[in-house]
């Protein structure tokens, strides 16, 4: 892809600002907005366009990324007041890599169209480290031949980029992983606090995890970040949260049967109503011990 084009991103929150940071770092030009000020000010600081609006954005970039926090967000930056859509330019592409419904997403592409855009989907796999070093999964939708356009400049932010299909299919996919994580994280959480129970050294349960077939790199990394009651946020409970009541409307809809996520998401919902949204979603732990009266932190 060209790196003259003009690159806009919105929304610098965990995720965003690395994969913004990543984009400008690769050459690309670049401006950026976000509904918080205050997260544009290291952009700023190195000479990078920051914009008043979307709007703006728009009217100044031939490439508009999105990652935002959900549907409520992207409808606002996309349609709302000074919104993408009032400033888009003929032939422009609008890329949605926020964790969004099918349904916003499909809005968002409708919307694109009537104004001569053109639009692809493509949330990512991963939290905040993968961001960082740019090797996050890109789950896109949308036409080939233009994602095939797009890949040197998506490469920039994730080593692997996979077409799952049509519009709509890159949030499926988004939903359908999201799934396994969230329940993998509960049952992980239960596994641990079970064990600490009934009199189990932690550090044991973990040592043999890891060394069977039930290995997981997930397992790995949170197991010894909550043994250090170390719950800075990569991914946080309010996220993962809103992509399992996401996953459940989708089921609903499809008539899918969920009893685990179900469970899972009142757990996380539990969580979050402790007062640890803002936490890692190895937070959810934090429920579990409090229940049962059993703390498998060190």
């Amino acid at each position: 892809m060209d790196k003259s084009k003009t690159v806009g991103f919105i929304g610098l929150g965990t995720m965003g600002a690395p994969m913004a940071w990543n984009i400008h770092n690769a050459g690309y030009d670049l401006n950026v907005f976000n509904r918080t000020n205050s997260k544009t000010e290291p952009f700023s600081k190195e000479n990078i366009t920051v914009c008043e609006s979307p709007k703006e954005v728009a009217e100044q970039a031939d490439i508009i990324i999105t990652m935002v926090t959900d549907d409520d967000a992207l409808i606002e930056v996309m349609l709302g007041y000074q919104g993408v859509l009032s400033g888009l330019k003929e032939n422009a592409v609008v890329i949605n890599m926020s964790t969004v419904s099918r349904n916003a997403t499909q809005e968002i592409d409708n919307a694109v169209k009537l104004e001569d855009g053109r639009f692809i989907e493509a949330p990512v796999s991963g939290t905040k480290k993968p961001a960082e070093d740019g090797t996050l999964t890109v789950l896109a939708g949308g036409d080939a031949s233009l994602i095939d356009e797009l890949k040197p400049l998506l490469q920039t932010m994730g080593n692997s980029i996979i077409h799952c299909g049509e519009i709509g299919q890159g949030t499926d996919m988004k939903l359908t992983i999201n799934l396994l994580l969230g329940g993998m994280m509960q049952v992980f959480s239960e596994t641990l606090v079970f064990g600490k129970k009934l009199g189990l050294d932690v550090h044991k349960i973990l040592k043999n995890i890891e060394s069977g077939p039930l290995s997981s790199p997930l397992f790995n990394i949170k197991g010894q970040l909550i043994l250090k009651n170390n719950f800075e946020k990569n991914f946080p409970v309010d996220l993962l949260l809103k992509d399992l009541n996401l996953v459940l409307d989708a089921a609903q809809k499809n008539d899918v049967y969920l009893p685990v996520i179900s469970a899972t998401r009142e757990a996380v919902n539990g969580s979050k109503a402790l007062g640890h949204g803002d936490e890692d979603m190895a937070a959810i732990i934090k429920l579990l011990e409090k229940v049962t009266g059993t703390e498998v932190r060190d």
